[in-house]
């Protein structure tokens, strides 16, 4: 009882055709892992497993959500696209919560500088 192919002897079917893409992802060569998975979608436009590598593979943290909503869409209690889903999110709120507390410590500084200065004025020009 072997594989059964779907086309031709030199086309695989689409279990040998995710297993390549997952090889060629786990070797680095994330571009035809891409191609491959998207043409497994091509097949199959439900297919979890291939929407899941493609956000692992995804080039932009956009593309990245894009795909594991797209997954949640399908099958709203999943939690590995939710999980991942809120560890993106989270560390956006992250990186802009560091951002504020740069740009609210510099300008504390600037303030307290203002102020120092003008209590400096203001006592270089009181009347004696």
């Amino acid at each position: 009882m072997g594989i059964k192919r779907t086309n031709t002897p030199n086309t695989p079917n689409r279990e040998e055709l995710y297993q390549m893409a997952v090889s060629a992802s786990r070797n680095g060569q994330n571009k035809g892992a891409r191609m491959m998975f998207k043409q497994l979608l091509d097949q199959n436009k439900r297919d979890i497993r291939a929407m899941m590598w493609l956000s692992k593979l995804a080039p932009t943290d956009k593309e990245r959500e894009a795909w594991l909503q797209r997954v949640i869409d399908l099958k709203p209690g999943y939690l590995p696209a939710i999980e991942t889903l809120e560890k993106i999110t989270h560390g956006k709120t992250a990186k802009r919560n560091q951002q504020l507390l740069r740009v609210g410590s510099a300008v504390y500084v600037v303030a307290l500088t203002a102020i120092s200065m003008l209590t400096m004025i203001g006592a270089a020009t009181a009347p004696l």
